[in-house]
């Protein structure tokens, strides 16, 4: 099997599409049309890293933060970027980095943490916007059934748990009938009027190439009408962050401790108890302090982040506890996520979990 084929089932878990701008995720490394010999899944890719998948036999690595951020201008090992990417290379070892992707998927990095947590009925803390796209376009109407079916086959017509059902404000599809014929172009381009309706499909951004292309193969025409508006509703399954709520509500001491045993912090570094209940809680897995704000506005009892600054404390206004665990500590789950994953899709080859600590914070 291709590396190319790993990428295609880790976008399936995180597509590319939604990793933030600023963000360089993807194959960074290595040719996708190599065979797999095995995938080691760390957090970072160090030296040690590539080390260590040499040892495992392993030819491709997953790692959650990309190793190349900024660009190269050169490869001569001054630095431990580069010396990562010239020992992969000169082992053939493929570097692929999913980071801010998974961070945007209602699965990934923000839903471990709060299945750590415990928390239930989890929503996304800030929803990304335009990731929503809706098709419009004109069938013969006794070809409409099989070109809707075919269509919602390639993923349209579903946005998060809802699937094949009429356009409402959350974004989801629609089959409306257009009771004018029109003019048309048949397969021998002769022109001439049949009965048609309009079908109206929502879908997710990244699948936007698959539905047109189904579309195109589906419809009866040689020349097919269409139209992809981008919506302004907001994707609720896709975002970074999330909220949800536990089980029981904790003192704000016992909740800092409950931290201190799931996700092992060397210390929590806290804003002033107020003595409220914690029910509610966010978390955002690496720095989050752009989100405190949004914290606030979901009535979250506590944000659980990191990175957090010396001004970033006075923000929980007694409105909320703000906890900053650590970066690493925040996202040190997420390996395990990516490799649970991969470990079901493909059971011919070896799927190693790295066993190296790559936090580059030590304590005192």
């Amino acid at each position: 099997m291709q590396i190319n084929k790993v990428i295609q089932v880790l976008e399936e878990l995180a597509p590319l599409n939604y990793a933030e701008d600023f963000d360089n995720v993807g194959l960074l490394v290595g040719d996708a049309t190599q065979e797999v010999s095995g995938i080691l899944v760390s957090l970072d890719t160090l030296e040690e890293t590539v080390e260590e998948a040499i040892a495992e036999n392993c030819n491709m690595i997953v790692s959650f933060h990309p190793i190349i951020f900024g660009g190269l201008k050169k490869l001569t090992g001054k630095n431990y970027v580069e010396r990562v990417v010239m020992k992969a290379i000169k082992n053939d070892i493929a570097i692929y980095a999913i980071h801010t992707a998974l961070d945007n998927s209602f699965v990934g990095v923000n839903a471990k943490i709060a299945e750590q947590l415990g928390l239930q009925n989890k929503k996304i803390l800030l929803p990304q916007a335009q990731t929503i796209l809706q098709l419009t376009t004109y069938v013969p109407k006794k070809d409409a059934e099989k070109v809707r079916e075919a269509l919602f086959s390639a993923g349209a017509g579903s946005i998060g748990n809802y699937d094949n059902c009429s356009f409402s404000i959350e974004g989801l599809g629609s089959f409306n009938a257009n009771e004018n014929a029109n003019p048309t172009v048949g397969k021998k381009g002769e022109t001439h009027f049949e009965e048609e309706v309009q079908l109206n499909l929502t879908f997710p951004r990244h699948l936007q190439s698959r539905v047109v292309n189904t579309l195109q193969n589906a419809h009866p025409y040689e020349e097919v009408a269409y139209e992809v508006y981008k919506l302004e509703n907001k994707n609720q399954h896709i975002g970074i962050g999330m909220y949800g709520n536990l089980q029981e509500a904790f003192t704000e001491e016992d909740f800092i401790e409950r931290l201190k045993e799931i996700f092992n912090p060397h210390c929590v570094r806290h804003s002033h108890f107020s003595g409220k209940k914690i029910k509610t809680v966010a978390v955002l897995g690496g720095s989050g302090a752009f989100a405190i704000e949004q914290a606030k506005a979901v009535k979250a009892d506590a944000y659980v982040t990191a990175d957090l600054k010396y001004h970033d404390f006075y923000k929980a206004e007694n409105k909320l506890l703000l906890a900053d665990i650590g970066h690493y500590e925040s996202e040190q789950y997420t390996k395990d996520l990516i490799h649970s994953y991969l470990t079901k899709k493909f059971r011919n080859f070896a799927v190693v979990l790295s066993q190296k600590s790559t936090n580059p914070i030590q304590y005192s």
